[in-house]
């Protein structure tokens, strides 16, 4: 007889030991894709080792997703208080007590911590071994001097906020995307440079804590990786929000002048200044690979700092793997996760697993949320796919219209003549969630067609799939409410 709740039998049978004094396996970073590594390889019956110079967790938990998303959930209930949108339901919000704010999250990162990090390597009992970690030409790993010896090792050290080298950036106080989750205050106004995933969640985010925000992306629209539907609903919504976005706009330079920061942007309209109390620069973040004597061992990286692997995640020293952010792969979570188990793998016992990226999605959490997966219409073009598309606005969505925000689009990308979905694309409220149903559906090589016709909840997001998939055929604004 199964058991639903039965838990894992090889977790607390006995710690594997290092042989003659070697490890089977040692990593570097202590992030997801570091824990899943060491889980699937205890899980096999190997040593394993973990060396971390900074905090348990890596950028995820400290302070990545988990504590901006906290964050974010926080603006977006002051903002629903501040304009509600249901008759006959009064709310109202107050100014915004910062140190409170930030001690919340900071005690929730600490929870998640040690429940899902420092107490899972007692459980499946690994060592972690605190101090830098640099490599040796004999291949071996030294930590504050003591060496660490293993049959493989795996560099999963994460990547860290990038500045561009604008003028004058390094004469002005500026925050990145980890100190401006550590403010005491909210700033009257910010300045965001970069109007990707981050630069939008973050800049969103003080806006509705009260600054007066302006986005700055170099690129001719914000989100500029999404549909350019996407984009363009985004900057309205922002727009109506009272957020700034100077698109199309390059910083020529940065100072500080009377207590304030002054940006001089170069706009197609013409050079200008922007000033405001504090200065964000949100323009991505660099694999972390400095001072790890990387060149030492024979272990190639690129431009960026990228370690360079294969389709196996192997780097250029056949014993040494690399997983997660540091890789140069999309820099997802779940990404590093799926990495980590893969080298374990392939580490320890020759799997040849390999990385699909086919349907992998990607979520923005703005308020609506963007979530995509598959090719955009540019990418599908590019690589010489004929395809067509349907554009479909959230007024003809039953749960955006009962929820009074009809803010956003859903889009499907299909190939001309077969009518294979390629990509799927939502700026909607709940969208991240939805977009789970694209997933199963390109995993599926579904048609337009099929995912017309298949089983739909009524009055979900998720429905707004499915009525872009019926626009390719018909008028869904003829359709009545729930209509198969």
């Amino acid at each position: 007889m199964g058991y639903c709740n039965a838990a894992p039998d090889d977790i607390g049978e006995g710690k594997p030991q290092p042989r003659n004094g070697q490890y089977d396996l040692a990593i570097v970073g202590s992030g997801s894709a570091a824990f899943a590594t060491a889980i699937a390889a205890t899980r096999a019956g190997a040593s394993v080792v973990m060396v971390e110079e900074g905090l348990v967790g890596g950028t995820c938990v400290n302070v990545g997703c988990v504590p901006s998303k906290a964050l974010l959930a926080a603006a977006e209930a002051r903002h629903m208080a501040l304009y509600g949108r249901f008759p006959g339901i009064s709310t109202e919000a107050h100014g915004v007590d910062m140190p409170a704010l930030i001690a919340g999250k900071e005690s929730l990162v600490e929870m998640l911590r040690h429940e899902k990090y420092e107490d899972l390597a007692d459980m499946y009992g690994f060592d972690i071994l605190h101090g830098h970690g640099r490599f040796s030409a004999d291949n071996t790993l030294s930590v504050e001097g003591a060496a660490v010896s293993a049959g493989h090792y795996v560099i999963a050290t994460g990547a860290v906020p990038w500045v561009p080298p604008i003028p004058g950036i390094d004469q002005v106080h500026y925050l990145t995307s980890t100190t401006a989750m550590e403010l005491d205050h909210v700033p009257v106004s910010l300045i965001v440079i970069g109007g990707n995933a981050v630069g939008l969640e973050q800049g969103q985010l003080f806006a509705r804590l009260g600054s007066k925000v302006t986005v700055v992306e170099a690129l001719a629209r914000i989100a500029p990786f999404e549909e350019p539907e996407v984009s363009e609903a985004l900057t309205g919504i922002f727009s109506d929000e009272g957020i700034g976005v100077e698109a199309g706009a390059t910083v020529t330079k940065v100072l500080q002048e009377d207590g304030a920061v002054v940006v001089e942007i170069n706009t197609p309209s013409g050079r200008r200044p922007l000033r405001s109390e504090a200065l964000l620069v949100a323009t991505g973040r660099r694999p972390n690979t400095s001072d790890l004597g990387l060149h030492a061992v024979g272990v190639r990286v690129g431009s960026r700092g990228e370690v360079i692997v294969d389709d196996e995640l192997r780097t250029t020293n056949a014993r040494m793997f690399a997983a997660g952010d540091v890789t140069g792969h999309p820099q997802f979570v779940y990404v590093a996760g799926l990495h980590g188990g893969i080298v374990a793998e392939n580490a320890l016992s020759g799997a040849h697993r390999r990385v699909d990226y086919r349907t992998l999605p990607r979520v923005t959490f703005t308020s609506p949320q963007i979530a995509s997966v598959g090719m955009t219409d540019e990418e599908a073009v590019r690589s010489g796919v004929a395809c067509e598309c349907r554009v479909l606005s959230l007024a003809n969505v039953p749960r955006a219209i009962v929820n009074r925000d009809t803010r956003g689009v859903a889009k499907i990308v299909a190939e001309h003549g077969t009518g294979r979905v390629l990509g799927i694309h939502l700026l909607a409220d709940g969208a991240a969630d939805a977009i789970l149903a694209g997933v199963y559906a390109l995993e599926a090589n579904f048609t337009v067609e099929q995912l017309a016709t298949v089983w739909t909840p009524y009055l979900t997001m998720a429905e707004a799939i499915k009525l872009t998939a019926q626009s390719f055929s018909r008028d869904v604004a003829a359709l009545s409410c729930c209509a198969a």
